[in-house]
């Protein structure tokens, strides 16, 4: 019988990918259905840590830090995506991929995220380029898909950003046919368990009253809010629900036309759980729980398609907070690296 993460691999409209850089972990999770792979800095720095041999090479000394730190985000990307390379090939391109995240430290800098793409874009042919939902990413998300360089837009946790990337990746695949080229893909990002974990923090600071069952579902909210949007607006970007906290994101988005970043530990989980399977992608949030929810500004603003501005991305706090991590436990460790 097959398990559920194979049942939601091959019965339902929803693919999953792979979210780890360790090379055992993708191994196991492809022998289940996975079929791409999501990396960001803390998970390469990850990947590199817990193998010190020598199957990562160990960059040259002269390397400036940032050459350090894309180097070694090169050996990790590159190792699974020649793992994930006839996927790709068997789906004509429309899986097979592995993200790789420009510098974080970058997010409102056009020219260097655009140079690091084009970058990392010749490193293998479904190597799919991480960006950030900020203003400068948005602009530099449409020049890639315009220049046929396939993105993931990450650093994403609202119903406005994602309906931002989905309509500049439109003006992109505009721009490429009418220049004669192939646009590049776009795979629109929805950290949920970053948001939820966000809005927990604002709802004790606010000293708002709202049970944990109730803050569990406003990422779940976003993502079917976005997802219905995304249907009835039939965007070419596709939705890659990720920051997943348990089997429960994972069930209750199941059957919808998306991706899912799975990380190993809930990928055991939900194998052990074997829940039911079921297509509840439908099935809405309850109009209580959404009143609940609507007590918290900032969940008014992830939740509403016009409840922020691109120029607002980059203060969300759920941005800062990320931004941060990636740099400070990812990417500035990566330019230091020393095996």
């Amino acid at each position: 019988m097959a398990s559920y993460l194979q049942w939601l691999a091959t019965e339902t409209a929803t693919a999953w990918w792979h979210d780890s850089g360790d090379p055992e972990e993708l191994q196991e999770s492809l022998v289940q259905g996975a079929s791409g792979v999501t990396t960001n800095p803390v998970l390469v720095y990850r990947a590199l840590a817990t193998d010190r041999g020598s199957r990562w090479a160990k960059p040259p000394q002269r390397f400036s830090p940032r050459e350090r730190a894309e180097a070694l985000t090169r050996l990790v990307v590159t190792d699974a995506a020649q793992k994930l390379f006839p996927t790709y090939e068997r789906t004509g391109g429309c899986q097979g991929y592995v993200c790789a995240q420009v510098d974080p430290a970058k997010a409102g800098s056009r020219g260097a995220m655009f140079s690091m793409a084009r970058r990392f874009h010749q490193w293998a042919p479904n190597v799919a380029v991480k960006l950030p939902v900020t203003a400068a990413g948005l602009d530099v998300l449409e020049e890639c898909i315009a220049n046929s360089i396939t993105v993931t837009a990450t650093v994403s946790f609202t119903v406005p950003q994602v309906l931002a990337v989905a309509e500049r990746h439109r003006r992109g695949c505009v721009r490429a046919r009418q220049a004669g080229r192939e646009p590049g893909r776009c795979f629109a990002v929805l950290m949920v368990g970053r948001l939820d974990g966000y809005l927990r923090d604002v709802a004790a600071d606010h000293r708002i009253q709202i049970s944990e069952q109730d803050l569990r579902q406003a990422g779940l909210a976003v993502a079917k809010r976005a997802y219905a949007l995304y249907q009835e607006r039939e965007y070419e970007a596709i939705l890659l629900i990720a920051a997943l906290r348990g089997s429960y994101h994972i069930t209750e988005l199941a059957g919808g036309d998306l991706i899912l970043s799975i990380h190993p530990r809930y990928r055991r989980d939900l194998l052990a759980q074997d829940p039911p399977k079921e297509e509840r992608i439908g099935i809405p949030i309850s109009q209580g729980v959404l009143q609940q929810l609507y007590r918290i500004p900032e969940f008014i603003r992830a939740y509403e398609p016009g409840g922020m501005k691109p120029e607002e991305f980059i203060t969300f706090g759920a941005t800062q907070r990320t931004l941060a991590q990636f740099t400070e436990a990812g990417w500035a460790l990566l330019e230091t690296w020393n095996p």
